[in-house]
């Protein structure tokens, strides 16, 4: 049988991939339907619907890693296994920094108003180049992923079994320097672009309390900005603790099983799903095509309900007239 946190650990990561998938879908789903319409996808959907896609793929990946280390741990700590999940699972990590970045950077450009030239061409040129930006994205990304073939040691060690047996076993381990590389470049570089975009944005929204409409309500910027400013907030905050986590579990901080450990896990678990609640959330077309599925899977239970309800007040007076026609 296996540990008790095992079994939790494989249940909850279940259970964030399932909802991650969901949530994922949804913001996917909505700016594809807009697409197929014919309407122009605005450049934070476009990072949106990349970020969604992204999110997805990190899921199953990491899935298929953690129940792969925690069933065949033999098979997961072979050479070429270990390097494919190195890939394949700190790819969709980065690229995701990356388009947090994006996004934020996005975001500032849209919402706060330039008056020298140099800044209105180059909100204009960010705009315009929002793809070429995700692509820039991805091959960073790929670019700090691809060296772990290059940059993973093989260390062998003697491990002394009962008696005087002794069995040889690999442990493949990667470069330090490479690993402080490619976190600098694709971990904390974004980090630092989203936090200042952010701060930038917050700034602006202290600068400009007063935008008010004539009848003192708060104008449609103000509210963009406010949405734009929560929504970036709440991703870093998300970034900032998948980071640190990650960073604690990989130093080895806290031990295996430990209370400290088995946070950490939550976090990395939770990171997909919880980033995208957070733009669902922060986009008033996603927000509202969220609330419609939920009414409506809500009032498809409440409409079956019911009629399981009729069906037994049926059954039973069915009973009730024969027992009083006999």
């Amino acid at each position: 049988m296996l540990p008790i946190f095992v079994l939790v650990s494989m249940t909850v990561l279940s259970v964030s991939t399932l909802m991650g998938s969901i949530s994922n879908s949804i913001i996917i789903a909505v700016n594809v339907i807009d697409k197929v319409k014919g309407k122009l996808l605005s450049p934070s959907d476009t990072i949106v619907v990349t970020m969604g896609i992204s999110n997805v793929f990190f899921q199953f990946i990491m899935l298929a890693n953690d129940f792969l280390s925690f069933l065949e741990n033999d098979l997961y700590y072979s050479e070429r296994v270990y390097i494919l999940f190195s890939v394949t699972i700190n790819l969709p990590i980065y690229i995701s920094f990356w388009f947090t970045a994006c996004l934020s950077i996005n975001y500032y450009f849209q919402i706060v108003i330039f008056t020298h030239p140099f800044l209105i061409r180059l909100k204009d040129a960010v705009s315009k180049h929002i793809p070429q930006l995700i692509m820039v994205s991805v091959m960073v990304s790929i670019a700090t992923c691809l060296p772990v073939i290059w940059y993973t040691n093989i260390n062998k060690q003697d491990l002394n079994m009962t008696g005087n047996l002794t069995v040889e076993a690999t442990f493949p381990e990667l470069d330090m320097a490479y690993l402080i590389i490619s976190s600098l470049v694709s971990c904390s570089l974004p980090l630092v672009l989203a936090g200042i975009a952010d701060g930038l944005i917050i700034r602006s929204l202290i600068n400009n309390r007063s935008d008010k409409t004539a009848k003192g309500d708060m104008s449609a910027r103000a509210e963009g900005r406010i949405r734009a400013a929560r929504t970036i907030s709440c991703l870093l905050f998300i970034y900032i603790s998948f980071y640190i986590s990650e960073l604690l579990m990989f130093t080895e901080v806290f031990p295996p099983t430990s209370p400290g450990f088995c946070v950490c896990l939550m976090v990395i678990y939770t990171y997909a799903p919880a980033q995208s609640v957070v733009l669902i959330f922060g986009s008033p077309k996603l927000k509202y095509a969220a609330l419609r599925i939920f009414r409506c899977l809500l009032s498809i239970h409440e409409e079956e309900s019911k009629n399981a309800t009729v069906s037994c007040i049926d059954v039973n007076n069915q009973k009730t007239s024969q027992s009083s026609e006999g």
